[in-house]
């Protein structure tokens, strides 16, 4: 009988990862922080959405589309400007939608999102 036949295949396994590819549940305030803060998210895109529907044309045509697609908070944070702009200020119910939008983004983004410079002391 020839030895090699009865020997064993050898099985090539990578070593396991220092750390896990996904992330754990995490403790219980990790998840109710990502539920507040997806919940924020919800409620600006809500917004927001409410504000560009009674725009016309081709202009509130693609903000409705770049409001939908908005995946992540700082989508509707880049689309802010041009959001105000289609808006204007012509009557009391557009001032009371751009207060409504202003209040929801500092809700979300204290400090009007400014970034602070790596080593700048707050």
């Amino acid at each position: 009988m020839n030895p090699a036949l009865h020997t064993p295949a050898r099985h090539y396994i990578s070593p396991l990862p220092a750390a896990p590819l996904l992330p754990g549940p995490g403790l219980p305030q990790d998840r109710h922080a990502r539920i507040a803060a997806r919940r924020a998210f919800v409620s600006m895109k809500q917004r927001f959405i409410a504000a560009v529907v009674p725009l016309d044309g081709l202009r509130g045509d693609w903000l409705r589309h770049q409001v939908r697609q908005a995946q992540e908070p700082v989508d509707l944070w880049l689309l802010r400007g041009a959001v105000f702009a289609a808006l204007g200020l012509r009557d009391e119910t557009t001032r009371r939608t751009r207060d409504e939008l202003h209040r929801v983004l500092d809700s979300v983004f204290p400090d009007n999102g400014e970034m602070l410079p790596f080593g700048m002391p707050l």
